[in-house]
């Protein structure tokens, strides 16, 4: 008689239900098992029977669990790790990334309803441990995807620094079809993941006729929506909630009805697969992001210019300022690297104009940032600099929109600035 062990297929029958699913590894002595939707659902023992349907596959000998259909797009899916390619390790309590692009393919099998699926795993990471040097080896790989023939990229990411590779994808990246982030911010183990919903919103969105670089996530706390954003106009306003992702200074591009399977366009600029497939994924990472706040020393711009750091990004107060007491040390920053001016504020956008304090710092050579997040400017600040060493070229594209990270038409938004006292 076969021992019952994690990974096999099991039915548990309580009274007059049966449940079919993957026997799961449980930190308490509940049965937990995941259910073909992808969810899991526990038990207690004493009120159940649990009889054996399929022994597991051993690792090794495992094969595509659906045979490939002509009639379904090919569809990449490129595994970084993070929550959503997690699973609990049971001797510890603590998530870890330990969950491949092939798992995540097992576990969620409505995936292979959407497109003939193929699972690259580039590395097995939690998100605050990609460095940038990494983000450049993810575009390569997406691009040499795309150029394989595939119609279409999910990159699975920790949602802690999404925005931050999502955004440097659609700065590094040209392409003809979609590039879609997607996380979970519960693993794919706990009985309230997010995983399935988001990874069949994402295939909605990877197999259709948009293109560009896309994060998709939770639209609200329910099942039923997941949003479209774009890459650059991202930002992660929740520490746990399932709904923590928003666009910002921008509207959402579209809404996936998770159940219909369905897009929904909501913005009226949406990318079409229109342009050539192309890749510029240099990039120079000492970069800085430093924060201003009330008391704050501008030693700390001296430090990191001592240290050769290439450019900075701070994060002034409203419409981006900082102290008088920091202007001439941002002078004499401006001669060795360029400073980008943002906002602390989440919406809105920054202009020096209305104070002296602005047109000071302004004459002292700080690029406005516009309504770009700080978060992204620090991204595109590296990858102009991953471009071209002149300052005057890297002043050109920071001011100009290259992937959405701008809104282009603000000229009477503009002019009212510059009308006031």
């Amino acid at each position: 008689m076969d021992i019952i062990q994690h990974g096999d297929r099991v039915k548990v029958t309580q009274g007059n239900k049966e449940f079919t699913g993957v026997l799961m590894p449980s930190a308490t002595d509940f049965v937990v098992i995941k259910l073909e939707s992808g969810y899991n659902v526990g038990f207690a023992p004493h009120t159940v029977a649990v009889t054996l349907v399929e022994k597991a596959i051993p690792v090794a000998e495992r094969k595509p669990s659906r045979p490939l259909l002509p009639d379904l797009p090919r569809l990449a899916i490129v595994s970084t790790g993070g929550t959503i390619a997690s699973k609990i390790d049971y001797r510890t309590g603590a998530v870890t990334s330990q969950f491949d692009a092939d798992d995540i393919i097992e576990a969620i099998p409505a995936l292979g309803e959407i497109a003939n699926i193929e699972g690259k795993l580039l590395y097995n990471v939690l998100s605050e441990n990609i460095s940038p040097e990494r983000w450049s080896e993810l575009a390569r790989c997406v691009y040499d995807q795309i150029r394989a023939g595939v119609e279409g990229v999910i990159v699975t990411h920790g949602t802690d620094t999404m925005a931050y590779s999502a955004a440097a994808l659609a700065f590094m990246l040209t392409v003809p079809v979609p590039v879609v982030f997607v996380g979970s911010q519960r693993s794919a183990d706990r009985p309230s993941s997010d995983n399935v919903v988001n990874a069949v919103c994402a295939a909605v969105v990877a197999t259709s006729d948009l293109a560009g670089v896309f994060v998709v996530m939770h639209e609200n706390a329910s099942d039923d929506t997941c949003l479209v954003h774009r890459a650059t106009r991202t930002k992660k306003m929740h520490t746990s909630r399932r709904d923590a992702f928003r666009s910002v200074n921008a509207s959402p591009v579209a809404r996936v009805h998770y159940a219909e399977r369905s897009l929904e366009v909501l913005s009226g600029y949406v990318p079409r697969r229109t342009c050539d497939l192309s890749v510029n994924p240099s990039i120079e990472p000492k970069c800085a992001l430093v924060k201003f706040y009330p008391g704050a020393s501008p030693d700390v711009l001296d430090y990191h210019i001592s240290r050769g750091c290439k450019g900075l990004v701070i994060e002034g107060t409203g419409l981006g300022h900082v102290s008088s007491e920091w202007i001439p040390h941002i002078r004499k920053a401006t001669g060795r690297a360029p400073v980008v001016m943002a906002s602390q504020c989440v919406n809105g956008r920054v202009c020096d104009r209305v104070y002296d304090t602005g047109r000071d710092l302004l004459e002292a050579g700080v690029i406005e940032a516009d309504d770009m997040l700080s978060e992204t400017a620090l991204v595109k600040l590296m990858w102009a600099l991953g471009q071209t060493s002149d300052p005057h070229e890297v002043r050109a594209i920071m001011k100009n929109d290259v992937a959405g990270e701008i809104s282009v038409d603000h000229s009477r938004t503009q002019k009212t600035f510059e009308a006031l006292p």
